[in-house]
């Protein structure tokens, strides 16, 4: 039996079985990632999982323990874990070591999890394929000439590989969905609010959102209970208790937005989503075609109000407080010298493009103008919500691309978050399931929306998805 391809269920049945320990699982995910050419991980804390793995051993041993308990998992390079390295995939914090936990870790440590290590990602968590890192691209499993997707590629790319039984990640704008569906696995997009930010590098404080990436629903699930509710240190997150359902396909209606079926699709991704939904309808829901008319505004929207947002938050990183600080002949040169030197190009773009359009002169144009389209972008969804229950549709118009494709073309990049986007502008939650596998064998995902705090009906729904 190969450990490491276990589920979270499947392993705490193990080790609550005694059929193996927390240590074994461990090391066969330590061997594992020693072996991989994936580059889903930038550091791997032997000692400190094993150390780990040792505490989980011996709560497992007194007979009181959780699902989560023992279970290697692996962490965003953009989510902090006190005392170890937290590099948001740039050189500007390359040896910047977090100080404290995300609230999101603090939950996972009490409920006995052991930490692998911080996997790869986007610079500042700014792009759709992970090629932006600055410690390089992560490399998809199902074939190493294509893009693992971003900015969560290597906690996708991880929990696909069986290098990690699951993985957090972070989605401003699809950086859960999209490489989740590009590597064939579960990926969850929480409502804004339902899991605290407190401990996640800020990129867009009024889009990001930590969510599970998981070997199937069941795990997300269990993940997602462990890592949401309120928090005090973040003033976003909601009170919000989840009602246990039973809800059932043939309850429900489902809507089909006519926008995310357009030309420029591509063919094995209409006909594997199409054929989905499809399966939905076989098993007794209602599918109804809906508009979501702002659909096309979306993408600039949203490439307004990140940019503006980043420039905002990453005007800390200066070379004076933390990280990378390059010598100047006055404080300005020290600025300059340190965010020339530590930025890649795609930050510098995205602060740039922020700190033009919030610029006297601009803001009303730009930014003030994005703001408005964004309550245009929430009442669709409102008013899509008062007909349906739920919204299928494809993740990205396209699988997994070629490593190096599109990267001299950012206009070309940024399309792949066209079905994505709005999930984060509106604030309400989305999955990504997989769905099939196009010719060439790369996984394309289902896009599974619900309304706010509906989490649990998207999850249940996913899981009579995925048994169909």
């Amino acid at each position: 039996m190969d450990l490491t391809e276990l589920t979270i269920r499947r392993a705490h049945e193990g080790l609550k079985s005694k059929k193996f320990t927390s240590v074994e699982l461990t090391k066969a995910y330590l061997e594992k990632i020693k072996k991989s050419d994936l580059n889903a991980f930038l550091s791997v804390t032997e000692d400190l999982a094993l150390q780990q793995a040792e505490e989980a051993d011996k709560k497992i041993a007194s007979g009181e323990f959780g699902m989560l308990c023992g279970i290697p998992c692996a962490i965003k390079d953009a989510i902090l874990v006190e005392g170890q390295k937290c590099t948001a995939a740039s050189k500007i914090l390359e040896n910047y070591v977090a100080s404290y936990d995300a609230t999101v870790i603090k939950k996972l440590k009490e409920s006995g999890a052991v930490i692998l290590g911080k996997t790869n990602m986007d610079e500042f968590a700014m792009g759709g394929s992970g090629e932006n890192s600055a410690f390089g691209a992560t490399k998809n499993p199902h074939d190493k000439t294509k893009v693992a997707g971003g900015s969560s590629s290597g906690s996708a790319a991880s929990v696909a590989a069986d290098e990690a039984c699951y993985s957090l990640g972070s989605d401003t704008g699809g950086s859960i969905r999209l490489p989740a569906s590009f590597c064939g696995v579960v990926g969850l997009k929480p409502t804004y609010g339902a899991v605290s930010r407190y401990g996640l590098i800020a990129f867009g404080s009024s889009l990001d959102q930590i969510g599970p990436i998981t070997k199937n629903i069941e795990d997300a699930k269990i993940v997602f209970d462990a890592i949401s509710g309120k928090d005090k240190m973040d003033a976003t997150s909601a009170d919000y208790v989840y009602e246990k359902l039973n809800i059932e396909l043939k309850d429900l209606k489902i809507g089909v937005p006519k926008e995310y079926f357009v030309k420029g699709i591509d063919r094995d991704v209409e006909k594997i989503i199409r054929s989905s939904i499809k399966k939905a309808e076989d098993a007794g829901a209602e599918i109804i075609d809906i508009s979501l008319p702002s659909t096309e505004y979306a993408l600039a929207c949203y490439y307004i109000i990140a940019p503006c947002e980043a420039s905002a938050n990453l005007a800390r990183y200066d070379g004076i407080k933390y990280g990378l600080s390059e010598n100047g002949k006055d404080l300005l040169d020290v600025y300059l010298n340190s965010r020339g030197k530590g930025f890649g190009p795609e930050v510098k773009r995205r602060i740039i493009l922020g700190t033009y359009a919030l610029s006297s002169g601009y803001y009303d144009a730009y930014y003030k103008k994005a703001l408005e389209v964004r309550e245009l972008v929430k009442q669709d969804f409102v008013k899509a919500f008062k007909k349906v229950d739920l919204i299928f549709c494809p993740v990205s118009p396209t699988p997994a691309f070629k490593l190096g494709e599109k990267t001299d073309n950012p206009l070309a990049m940024y399309l792949v978050d066209v079905y994505t986007v709005a999930v984060n502008i509106a604030g309400v939650p989305g999955l990504s399931l997989p769905a099939g596998k196009t010719k060439e064998g790369l996984p394309v995902g289902l896009q599974i929306i619900g309304n706010h705090f509906e989490e649990n009906k998207i999850l249940s729904i996913g899981m009579f998805m995925e048994k169909a």
